[in-house]
């Protein structure tokens, strides 16, 4: 299910963080679905516990997971309303980036292709 590269120069806490979130917005993971404990999850990966709570700490702070005590932790329902600000900070970011980009030399039609691959 997760895969971790630990020869990448991104940290594996990071690396769950991205995978998590890919498969929340695929609808891998659906809402109010159980999350793998700590525990189990560490050893499946052969990590620290510490790093796997890491990562759920970090989702749960960007609200992308919830967490009930004794019972686990599950995938929050994504509410649009409720991340507008998020949206709007994130366009910004993008837009900042993509001109970057153009002004680099990258072209509008590489932007789009790679839009297209991630979307898939």
């Amino acid at each position: 299910m997760f895969k971790v590269d630990t020869r990448s120069r991104v940290a594996i806490y990071e690396q769950l963080i991205e995978q998590l979130k890919t498969m929340m917005i695929r609808n891998v993971l659906q809402e109010d679905e159980k999350l793998p404990s700590v525990r189990s999850l560490a050893q499946e990966l052969t990590v620290n516990p510490n790093t796997i709570q890491k990562a759920y700490r970090e989702l749960e702070s960007e609200g992308f997971i919830y967490t009930i005590p004794g019972k686990g932790s599950f995938v929050s329902p994504l509410e649009i309303n409720s991340n507008k600000d998020k949206l709007h900070s994130l366009r910004q970011d993008i837009e900042k980036t993509v001109k970057e980009f153009l002004f680099l030399g990258g072209s509008k039609d590489e932007l789009i292709q790679w839009l297209n691959t991630i979307e898939d």
